[in-house]
């Protein structure tokens, strides 16, 4: 714990410092005196991109239209399955309301003194 303390005193005292260098660092840039006006550079215009020719695509020799696809054959028919019965599910075993007391035992008789 007391290095935790040690640690957070610290922290605190570097976070002090650099808050006050950076509070004197603010208050000199504004004590300075304004900043000259730069003068803008005027840019010259860009170049116009020149059109390049266009290619031409040659035209491909179609000798017809596709042949049609040839038909798929007919599917068999699967034969029915016979459906299976299940029997029906057991009925759950209902809770007793009452819960059965347990006999407590007397503790064993205490050696005598004599």
């Amino acid at each position: 714990m007391g290095y935790f303390n040690c640690i957070a005193l610290a922290f605190l005292m570097a976070l002090s410092f650099s808050s006050i260098n950076v509070g004197q660092a603010a208050r000199h840039l504004q004590q300075l005196p304004p900043m000259p006006t730069l003068p803008t550079a005027t840019l010259p215009p860009l170049p116009s991109i020149p059109n390049l020719p266009q290619p031409t695509i040659p035209t491909m020799q179609r000798p017809g239209a596709l042949a049609p696809l040839p038909t798929m054959p007919a599917l068999p028919t699967l034969p029915s399955v016979p459906r299976a019965t299940l029997p029906p599910l057991p009925s759950m075993p209902t809770v007793p309301a009452i819960i059965p007391s347990i006999p407590f035992l007397s503790p064993p008789p205490s050696p005598s003194t004599p």
